[in-house]
């Protein structure tokens, strides 16, 4: 899509469309420049009126049509406009016709899209036929008039000829005869018969060694030629198994074997396998869930049938929140049943799909890049990324990236120009010294040996100079960044002077600009440079944008305009590209021949850098990607986490997944069987029989078009044929774009070589409308769903539940890596997000406990769903179990009776297996002792802070409609002394935890005391208390250590203890106290008279 470098902004419903910085002069040009002004009926220019404005016919959708062949459309023709069949009014100057006083019941909307023999046709060729037609009228399926009214007049189109093999057959009539078809355009399994009017094609007869595509599967020729071709292979392969055996192995001796064999037998191997978790690692680690089962069957048969009666109410609420932690518990552990792995073969990847001499066959990927506002989300942060999508190890001309600037902001344009020129010295540089990351911030600023593996003499004198450019960049940005600083008083300004339609961030036409990929762009070097375009959708008031969601739907509707490539991948703006290879690492599995139709998205797991050593607030979430998402991986696959993924677009789009063929059952051949069986299986088989023959009929129908005359009144569909979707489920489905609609249904992407720039850029401004999505079913089941701020839960559920299955991947080096928030309370705030978009998704009918039953979802899967949207709801029993140590030690009653031998046998039994399981846990996970802790204590922390607030801002949202607003975290990128580390920011989620805190350490010193007023008797029942209220403190150390630690001061932990320490000691002095006596208080008189 050329748009000469130059900015496309509109409004579809405004009827509005301009392109900006089309010169020097500042001038504005109509998109009719594009399109060079020409009617779209005759091909003559469009004259100019008398008043010097451009003849517009169609005041609805300005369809360009010429005054001459408007008025004969009037006077000879329907009277309608060809694109939105609205009936054409009397415009000055025009004579008057029959019909011009009636303005009702003259609107042709019954063929609004003329689809064509839509229903006869497969999806692959009814899309490229309505893709490559509507391209040349806009919102219509064909071009011309006289053409149209003829295929109209037809009831059923095209009559379709039967095969002849060459012979006449004397039932088809001399207009029947097969037609030589016309050259496809695109890649297409088959060529699609389409009918021109003004070109007859001459009749002949079918000849199957040169008909092979008409004729299809199934036929004589293809037949032969398979047999053929499985000759060939079998003596291939008898080459390899008997070469050698003879003359003690030698290779040397003989005929040489075929030097294509190798690469031959290589590419045809599975690009991926799954790798199995060792028994030896595995089969222990479910036998401690085993016992661990049975142990809280014993454990809460005992609590429950040994009330605390001088406590009752602290008993109930104890095992009230035991039970609902166990129910936790097995939503959790259940679905890490079956883990596994899983390694690719990125040389096998290159071996199918890139051969010498030819064309990559590599699919085309669409990378988009979502941003909301510069301010808070870096501009030099979004550029790196960017960065390292354009330098990615890929074929440049299938990679095309899309950023979505959701605030509007000419920051974020500008600086994307300055990166797009940067690009152009950068990429070259990556590519010719293979350099990682690719992503100049962190390549530069990595402390290792940067000369390690490199040989070429020019690299060290290269990446200096290459510095020296990206330190340039920073600074052009950092002016940008500090100009953007105060905005103008009328608003921002572009270079020639005209004003940035974003201004009004709130109400803005969409914005569209191609910085590279169109013709003449190139590197330094002067290779061709992927597409990056800048993507600005409209908005409006009064309509609903919803947030990222609204956005990503957004980009997956223009892209699919204007590149449709067949897989999308999503990153945050701060998630730069860590390995080149990233791309091929997904296509792996998306592209293998065996499983990859039944993957709707590819996982990529977290990584981050920027955090501190100890990782203080579990930001890695280390056990959540390396040991749930594996576990997920052997059922249906992981969830979608909102980043890194490589999604199939038809999954995005709504479809069901393919349904596998299942195997046959088995059978016995015993006799008994075979006596009194014999005959219902006689009957069984030949229905299955009968069945095969009918699948067989199917596959046939969907290769060739033409098996039986078809009669009028459409007689002899093919299966296929029937489910395809009529015009109307489309439009309602997908919306009124015509060009977006039959994108949808090409399987493979790609858009016609022939489409022009006007007809892409005019598609592109419509779908990216404020009002494209109204009464559709976008957010509903297509696209990113709405609903919830946590949209990536909901969007691969909905993905699971059309029975399609998701891929973990894991590369050697991480694919992707992204900013955390570094402090404390940024680091809640985000959490407080992800809880309150649960909480949504748990009060909405999606909610996972009774959504998608009798679809594809699995059991565990399910499961796992669900304790991504309950996991809020344990926020209320934890807090209550975190208080109850401090209420026991301040009242001096338990929520355990005494405790007997068989009690103490249980409670060590359950500590027991809780320790076992997370070891072996870390053992088949690979994750360290350390990450596993700061996880379990930031669950504590978490829970009793951001999923408490979070669980009541939901119930408020869903139940009373009061919105909050989720602040955007902070992303830091270079951490230094990890100052920001312990920057202190106020908020009301340190509440709850902070007096937790306090109470706990209250109930510390008091428990302490009593028990030193009290005797010896009075410590063995306080050793329970403790225990508890320890288990409350060390969860909450780090939360402690985010209010008071600084590393240039006094450690916390040497506070806290100085604290409890002095309390105590001061309890001891006052129970000692060496100045008394032992035997107690002497009373003396004094000697004096008080009186």
């Amino acid at each position: 899509m050329d748009t000469r470098g130059r900015l496309v902004a509109g409004s579809h419903n405004r009827n509005e469309f301009v392109l900006i910085n089309a010169d020097e002069t500042a001038r504005i040009k109509s998109v009719k420049e594009l399109s060079n002004q020409t009617c779209q009926i005759c091909g003559d220019e469009v004259e100019i009126t008398a008043d010097g404005e451009l003849f517009v016919a169609c005041n609805e959708c300005a369809f360009p049509v010429c005054r001459t062949c408007y008025d004969y459309e009037r006077r000879e023709g329907n009277q309608a406009c060809p694109q939105c069949k609205t009936r054409y009014k009397r415009l000055k100057g025009s004579a008057r016709v029959e019909g011009d006083e009636e303005e009702d019941d003259v609107d042709d909307l019954d063929n609004e899209f003329n689809f064509g023999n839509l229903d006869r046709l497969g999806r692959q060729h009814a899309a490229e036929a309505a893709f490559s037609t509507c391209l040349h009228t806009g919102r219509g399926f064909q071009s011309d008039a006289s053409s149209r009214s003829e295929l109209d007049s037809s009831p059923c189109g095209p009559v379709i000829p039967l095969l002849t093999y060459g012979e006449e057959d004397t039932d088809i009539s001399s207009d029947q005869h097969a037609l030589i078809l016309p050259p496809s355009h695109g890649s297409r399994v088959h060529p699609m018969p389409i009918p021109v009017s003004s070109t007859p094609l001459q009749p002949r007869p079918m000849v199957p060694n040169k008909d092979l595509a008409v004729y299809g599967y199934g036929s004589v020729a293809w037949k032969d030629r398979m047999e053929e071709w499985k000759r060939k292979q079998n003596d291939k392969l008898q080459v390899v198994k008997h070469q050698g055996i003879g003359d003690g192995g030698d290779f040397d001796g003989g005929d040489p074997i075929d030097p294509d064999l190798p690469m031959m037998d290589e590419g045809r191997q599975p690009l991926s396998r799954k790798l199995p978790i060792p028994s030896s690692k595995i089969n222990p680690y479910r036998m401690i869930i085993i016992i661990r089962l049975v142990i809280l069957g014993f454990f809460f048969h005992y609590r429950i049938l040994h009330p605390v009666n001088d406590a009752y109410g602290l008993w109930l609420t104890s095992i009230i929140c035991e039970i609902w932690f166990a129910i936790s518990w097995i939503l959790d552990q259940f679905p890490k049943w079956y883990p596994i792995e899983r390694e690719t073969y990125l040389d096998r990847l290159s071996l199918r799909y890139e051969r010498e001499g030819k064309p990559s066959e590599l699919a085309d990927i669409d990378i988009f890049v979502s941003t909301v506002d510069p301010l808070k989300e870096p501009p030099l942060i979004t550029a790196n990324t960017v960065l390292s999508i354009l330098a990615v190890d890929y074929p440049v001309d299938k990679v095309a990236c899309y950023v979505s600037d959701d605030g509007a902001a000419m920051l974020t344009f500008e600086a994307l120009s300055e990166t797009s020129e940067f690009a152009r010295k950068w990429v070259p540089f990556c590519k010719k010294f293979i350099i990682e990351p690719r992503a100049p911030e962190w390549y530069f600023s990595q402390k290792i040996d940067y000369l390690r593996d490199k040989v070429h003499p020019a690299f060290v004198r290269e990446r200096r100079e290459m510095k020296r450019e990206y330190e340039e960049f920073k600074v052009r940005i950092n002016q940008l960044v500090s100009t953007a600083q105060k905005v103008p008083d009328d608003g921002w300004t572009m270079q020639d002077g005209t004003p940035w339609p974003g201004n009004n961030v709130r109400d803005h036409p969409g914005m569209i600009q191609v910085f590279l990929g169109h013709s003449g762009v190139c590197d330094v070097e002067g290779n061709e440079m992927p597409r990056l375009i800048y993507v600005s959708r409209e908005k409006r008031p009064g309509f609903e944008h919803h947030k990222k969601a609204g956005a990503m739907n957004a980009l997956v509707r223009v892209s699919a305009v204007v590149s449709n490539a067949p897989y999308l991948l999503n990153v945050d703006c701060d998630h730069y590209i860590n390995n080149s290879k990233a791309l091929r690492e997904a296509m792996c599995f998306m592209m293998d021949p065996t499983s990859g139709k039944n993957f709707c998205y590819v996982q990529f797991p977290q990584r981050f850098d920027g955090i501190d050593r100890n990782d203080r607030y579990s930001n890695r979430n280390v056990v959540f990607f390396d040991i749930n998402m594996k576990g997920l991986d052997g059922i249906q696959g992981p969830i979608y986490v909102g980043t890194g993924c490589v999604f199939r677009r038809q999954a995005l789009y709504g479809f069901d997944a393919p349904v596998n063929k299942k195997p046959p059952s088995r059978t016995c051949n015993c006799c008994c069987c075979c006596l009194c069986c014999g005959s219902r299986k006689n009957k069984k088989g030949k229905a299955n029989l009968k069945k095969q023959k009918r699948i067989k009929h199917k596959e046939a129908s969907k290769q060739i078009h033409a098996l039986e005359n078809i009669e009028e009144g459409g007689e002899g569909k093919s299966t296929e044929q029937s489910h395809l979707p009529s015009r109307e489920k489309l439009e309602k489905k997908f919306g009124q774009s015509p060009v977006f609609v039959a994108s949808t249904l090409l399987e493979n992407g790609g858009v016609p070589s022939g489409a022009s720039s006007a007809s892409l850029l005019k598609e592109a401004i419509h779908v990216i409308g404020c009002g494209y999505e109204d009464k559709t079913e976008w957010g509903k089941e297509v696209g990113w769903i709405y609903g919830s701020v946590t949209e990536d839960i909901l969007t691969g559920f909905k993905m699971h539940c059309h029975g399609w299955r998701s891929v973990y991947c894991i590369p050697k080096r991480p694919a992707f890596k992204g900013s955390a928030p570094v402090n404390l309370s940024d680091r809640l705030h985000q959490v407080l997000r992800w809880a309150l978009g649960s909480v949504e998704i748990f009060l909405s009918k999606h909610c996972p406990i009774w959504y998608g039953y009798g679809g594809g979802l699995k059991w565990l899967e399910r499961f796992s769903y669900i304790n991504s949207v309950v996991y809020p709801w344990t926020s209320i029993p934890l807090v209550v179990y975190c208080t109850l140590p401090a209420v026991c030690l301040l009242t001096g009653k338990f929520i355990v009776p005494e405790i007997s031998n068989y009690a103490s046998i249980v409670f060590m039994a359950l500590f027991i297996s809780i320790a076992a399981t997370g070891i072996l846990e870390m053992q088949w996970g690979g994750v360290g002792i350390d990450d596993w802790w700061r996880n379990e204590q930031f669950w504590v922390i978490g829970g009793v802070s951001s999923h408490l607030f979070a669980l009541f801002q939901g119930l408020l949202k869903v139940f009373a409609g009061v919105n909050t607003n989720f602040t955007v975290t902070s992303k830091g990128g270079d951490d230094g002394e990890f100052s920001e580390l312990y920057l202190f920011k106020w908020t009301s989620l340190l509440i709850p935890p902070t007096t937790l805190l306090i109470i706990n350490i209250v109930g510390v010193v008091v428990g302490i005391s009593d028990a030193i007023n009290n005797g010896y008797d009075s410590w063995g029942p306080l050793f329970g208390r403790l225990f508890f209220a320890f288990w409350v403190i060390v969860h909450l150390y780090p939360f402690l250590k985010g209010l008071m630690g600084k590393q240039d001061r006094m450690p916390t932990i040497i506070m806290v203890w100085s604290i409890l320490l002095a309390s105590i000691l001061t309890l001891l002095w006052v129970r000692i106290n060496p100045f008394l006596s032992k035997g107690g208080i002497v009373l003396e008189v004094c000697g004096l008279d008080c009186d």
